[in-house]
């Protein structure tokens, strides 16, 4: 199984609605709330470059945002 993060904090509606798709289909994640932890922040950023979130890791790989099919595609399952 891969192993997936997402940087998130407690007001995104985007945020939610990828713990919600990845928790509907049985996919565990670390959550990950850079609103508090300072230091998963800046790990967020060098990781992705960005400010926003949500940023999802999955193994290797980074999507900022919630793009549904990318996540979908990248765990195998359906979107």
């Amino acid at each position: 199984m891969k192993t997936v993060k997402i940087y998130s904090t407690p007001t995104c509606h985007f945020c939610a609605m990828a713990k919600e798709f990845l928790t509907a289909s049985n996919i565990p994640f670390e959550n990950i709330d850079v609103a508090s932890d300072i230091e998963a922040r800046k790990d967020m950023v060098q990781k992705s470059g960005q400010l926003g979130v949500p940023v999802i890791q999955i193994d290797n790989d980074i999507i900022i945002g919630f793009q549904k099919e990318k996540v979908a595609s990248l765990l195998g399952i359906p979107a």
